[in-house]
C-alpha cells in the first residue's frame, strides 16, 4: 500500500458493506501461499542484509538465508524463543540486537505488559506502524466494528502496551472513533462515558467488560443492556472463548461478543472471530506465516480440524523488530478450515499458554480450562477462581490446589458439597485430582486495568 502514515485510511468508508476489510482474507490458499513465499524470500534477503541477530543465529545453525524459499524450508531455521528476545534486549538496549532498521527510521515504540518477565520493547518504522494498523483493522472489522462507529476503550491506556495506543490508532485508521477512557480510568468513568457517548462497540479484556456490565446498574441506575452497545470485542486474556463467560457478557450487555488474539512481538492483533462466533480466523496471512508445532513430537503439523499445538510465527515484510519462527507460547486448537463468512484463514481457539501449563501427576492442565469449568457452574460459583502452584517448576505429584469463590446466594454451610462437586467435575473433565478450597464471593480483587492472573505461586492469606 502507498498511503503513508496517517490517522485514517482514505478509503475506510468505502469498506462499510464489504465482506472483509481486505480482499486477501478471502483469497484461495494457493494464492495465499504464493504471496507468503514471495514475501518470505524478500524478508530473508532483508534479514541477511540488516540483522546481526539473525545472521548469527543462522550461521550457528549452518543455514543459508538464500536456502529459505518455501514455507517448508522454514523448518531448517531455529526457533526464536522469548528468552532469545530478552537476551537480545539486554545485550543492546533499548530494542535489542534484533533491531534491523536504522534508529532514525524508528517512529514508535511499543512494550509488552511484562506479565511473564521483563517487558519486550518493540521498535516500529513508519511501514511497520501502518502494517500494524492494517492487521488490527482486519481484526476489528471481522469482529463487527465498522467505519463511523464509536468504540469505548476498555483496555488499559496507561502502560504503553498494545491494548492502549495501538488500539486507538487502529480504530482511527479504519474510520472508527475511540472513546479514550481506558480501564485505568475505572469502572465509574468508563460507564459514565458509555452513557454519555452511547458507543456501538466496546473493546476490553473479557473479565473487565463483564465487571463493567455487573456494575452498570449500581453506578448509572440502568442495566448495561440499556446503553445501546451492540458489539463487545474482547482479548488479552482467556475468557472470550469460554462459553459461560461469553454468554454472560452477551446477556448483560445485550450485545454480540467476539474475540481477538495477538501479541506485542508480532502486532496488536492478527486472529479475529467473525459473526459465526466459532473460532478466530487468521486474517493476516500476507503479513504473518503461521506454523503449528506439536510440542510432544517437535514436528510441524498441518492446520486440520481438531489439530492442537503451539503457534510459531514468522513476520514477513517487517523492518525494525523482525521475528523469524517466533515460539509464541500460545497453545491452540484448530476448530475449522472453512467458514460461511468466506475467510480462508483457519479458525482456532486459544486453550492457554504453554508457559502457564501445569503437569499434575502426568496430566497437562491449563488454568484457563479450570476457569472454564468453574464458570460453567454458575450460580453455585460466581466464576472466580485461582490455581495455587506452590511447588517448584510446573510439575507436581500432589493434588492441585484450586480456590473457588462460592456464588453470592450460596450458604457457607454447603461448601463441603460444592467442594466435592467441583473436584469431581475437574477430575472427570481434565483427568487430574484437585484439592478445592471454597471462599466467599468477592475474596479476590475485581478485574481492572491489569490482566487477571489465574495462577498464584503461594497460598494467599484468606483470614
Amino acid at each position: 500500500m502507498e498511503f503513508g502514515l496517517q490517522y485514517r485510511r482514505p478509503d475506510a468508508f468505502d469498506k462499510l458493506d464489504a465482506k472483509s476489510w481486505s480482499p486477501f482474507e478471502l483469497a484461495p490458499m494457493d494464492e495465499v501461499r504464493r504471496v507468503q513465499e514471495e514475501k518470505l524470500v524478500a524478508q530473508m534477503a532483508y534479514l541477511k542484509e540488516n540483522s546481526d541477530f539473525y545472521r548469527d543465529m543462522l550461521a550457528d545453525a549452518g543455514v543459508d538465508f538464500d536456502d529459505i524459499r518455501s514455507i517448508e524450508d522454514l523448518q531448517k531455521v531455529p526457533c526464536t524463543f522469548k528468552t532469545d528476545v530478552r537476551e537480545s534486549l539486554a545485550a543492546s538496549k533499548p530494542f535489542g540486537r534484533h533491531l534491523a532498521a536504522d534508529m532514525r527510521d524508528v517512529v514508535q515504540m511499543q512494550a509488552s505488559s511484562g506479565t511473564t518477565g521483563s517487558p519486550s520493547y518493540v521498535a516500529l518504522t513508519e511501514a511497520d506502524v501502518e502494517m500494524w494498523h492494517e492487521m488490527s483493522a482486519r481484526c476489528f472489522f471481522a469482529n463487527g466494528i465498522r467505519p463511523g462507529d464509536m468504540v469505548l476503550h476498555g483496555f488499559s491506556l496507561a502502560k504503553g502496551f498494545v491494548g492502549g495506543i495501538p488500539v486507538m490508532q487502529a480504530l482511527q485508521y479504519m474510520g472508527a472513533i475511540d472513546v479514550p477512557i481506558g480501564a485505568d480510568g475505572g469502572a465509574d468513568r468508563l460507564l459514565r462515558a458509555c452513557a454519555d457517548t452511547r458507543p456501538r462497540c466496546i473493546v476490553g479484556a473479557p473479565n473487565f467488560v463483564l465487571h463493567l456490565a455487573e456494575k452498570a446498574e449500581e453506578i448509572l441506575g440502568v442495566k448495561a443492556s440499556e446503553l445501546g452497545v451492540e458489539r463487545v470485542i474482547v482479548g488479552g486474556e482467556p475468557g472470550g472463548g469460554i462459553p459461560a463467560i461469553r454468554d454472560r457478557i452477551e446477556e448483560l450487555w445485550g450485545a454480540k461478543c467476539c474475540e481477538m488474539l495477538g501479541g506485542t512481538d508480532l502486532g496488536m492483533a492478527y486472529w479475529a472471530e467473525c459473526d459465526e462466533q466459532n473460532g478466530m480466523h487468521m486474517v493476516n496471512m500476507d503479513h504473518i506465516i503461521t506454523e503449528l508445532l506439536d510440542p510432544e513430537t517437535g514436528n510441524i503439523i498441518p492446520f486440520t480440524h481438531g489439530a492442537k499445538g503451539e503457534m510459531i510465527y514468522t513476520a514477513i515484510s517487517r523492518e525494525a523488530s523482525p521475528m523469524l519462527r517466533f515460539r509464541s507460547g500460545d497453545y491452540i486448537e484448530v476448530l475449522a478450515t472453512e467458514c460461511a463468512c468466506g475467510r480462508t484463514g483457519p479458525k482456532i481457539r486459544c486453550i492457554g499458554r504453554t508457559d502457564d501449563m501445569l503437569i499434575v501427576r502426568g496430566a497437562n492442565v491449563f488454568p484457563s480450562a479450570i476457569h472454564s469449568i468453574v464458570n460453567d457452574m454458575l450460580p453455585e460459583t460466581n466464576g472466580i477462581m485461582r490455581v495455587v502452584a506452590d511447588f517448584d517448576g510446573h510439575t507436581t505429584q500432589g493434588a492441585l490446589k484450586v480456590i473457588v469463590e462460592r456464588g453470592p446466594a450460596r450458604a457457607p454451610a454447603d461448601d463441603d458439597a460444592l467442594k466435592s462437586q467441583i473436584e469431581t467435575r475437574l477430575r472427570d473433565a481434565l483427568v487430574f485430582k484437585a484439592n478445592v478450597t471454597i471462599v466467599a464471593a468477592d475474596t479476590f480483587e475485581k478485574p481492572g486495568a491489569a490482566k487477571v492472573a489465574l495462577t498464584l505461586r503461594k497460598f494467599p492469606d484468606l483470614s
